[in-house]
């Protein structure tokens, strides 16, 4: 049986300012028609399907948009809600939507009712695990602990108990994680709140091939555990990144065969970096070929030019971002970073630790930061509860 896997689209995400709607768009079109072409018998897309759990009413139009492509397509979808979703409202209408081939999985408690399929060879159940928030689903799936491989190994436990009912019936698991060994970028939200955000590959043991999304690197975790990346880039650190979609192929045997199909370059968003000191930047003529490119520009100048951005702008129009690092003097000796790069990437838990130890001078005892982690836990716990109301 063959799959193609993809997952991260983010529908809605700006970059930097600059809509990527018609972008998205295009790239949703290209994993429809790949999924003609390489003649697929389903679809997996493993969570961040919007950009933000209350997306913009273009992203709700284009995933509508998208939800017929994929019913027309004539072969089963399987979908799971990821880390940005809202998996109330992204699981709203999920019945209705099965009825056309296109199967979402946004609760904890489907995570064990897989969607059958069957080819020559056999059945091949094919199991959705949404992203899972430790401490709001550990009491829905009997967790030992509130942490991301705690309630992922409950989840797979289930998992595991429904298969061994089904003897002979090769397995696929779609989940969202950072599963160790995983390398990430600057563009992917820390899910760290609620405890360790990172869990084992070996929850996964006995499964045919697990598709993960979360990660915007495609990458391999094992033989049987890949992440699909996302298909466009959505920071400047995956400016040089290879954009694909996964094609998996299971035989009868299980021997899993993985190959990529790169995002044609057409595709892709026209990111560059460039770094030097600015008088360079403006006039060395080898940069021509970026006047039209989403630049993030690193200036080495000893002090920030005047009116650095307007200048850059008068030959590099699209300068999205500027950035100002003085060549040859020790980083201790420089500017220190804003409020938003000390946080970026980084779980309200973390910072709620940074601010005490800043201003005590000593870091939480052990008792405070169990009430730290109740009170981050708490505040996840009554937003997700606003959603249901």
């Amino acid at each position: 049986m063959r799959f193609l896997h993809t997952s991260d689209w983010h529908l809605g995400r700006r970059f930097h300012g600059e809509d990527l709607i018609d972008h998205q768009r295009t790239v949703l079109d290209h994993i429809c028609a790949t999924a003609r072409t390489q003649k697929v018998d389903a679809l997996l897309i493993a969570g961040d399907i919007y950009d933000r759990a209350i997306p913009s009413l273009d992203a709700v139009r284009l995933f509508d948009r998208a939800l017929h492509q994929l019913a027309d397509l004539g072969i089963p979808t399987v979908m799971i809600s990821g880390n940005h979703d809202s998996a109330h409202r992204l699981g709203t209408g999920s019945g209705l939507y099965a009825k056309v081939g296109v199967h979402l999985r946004t609760d904890p408690a489907d995570a064990a009712r897989p969607v059958l399929l069957d080819d020559e060879h056999g059945p091949v159940a094919v199991y959705g695990v949404p992203y899972l928030e430790p401490a709001l689903v550990r009491t829905q799936l009997d967790s030992e602990t509130a942490s991301h491989q705690a309630v992922l190994t409950s989840a797979l436990d289930r998992i595991r108990a429904d298969l061994a009912t089904r003897p002979g019936t090769r397995s696929v698991v779609l989940a969202h994680a950072f599963i160790t060994g995983a390398t990430s970028s600057s563009s992917e939200r820390d899910i760290s709140v609620g405890g360790v955000a990172h869990a084992g590959a070996d929850l996964f043991d006995g499964i045919d091939y697990t598709a993960l999304g979360h990660l915007h690197r495609p990458q391999r975790v094992n033989d049987r555990i890949h992440y699909s990346g996302s298909p466009l880039a959505y920071s400047f650190s995956e400016t040089n990144h290879t954009k694909s979609l996964t094609l998996a192929d299971l035989p009868a045997d299980g021997a899993l065969t993985i190959t990529h199909h790169d995002i044609p370059a057409d595709l892709h968003l026209p990111l560059a970096r460039l770094t030097g000191r600015i008088e360079d930047l403006l006039t060395d003529p080898a940069h021509e070929p970026l006047s039209e490119a989403w630049l993030q520009v690193t200036l080495t100048d000893t002090a920030v030019p005047y009116e650095a951005m307007a200048r850059l702008r008068q030959r590099f129009s699209k300068t999205l971002d500027m950035r100002h690092v003085p060549a040859g003097i020790p980083a201790q000796a420089t500017d220190s970073p804003t409020y938003r790069e000390r946080v970026r990437g980084r779980g309200d838990l973390d910072i709620a630790h940074d601010f005490i130890t800043a201003v005590r001078g000593t870091p939480p005892t052990t008792a405070e930061a169990g009430l730290l982690q109740e009170a981050v836990d708490d505040m996840r716990v009554r937003a997700q509860e606003k959603e249901t109301v």
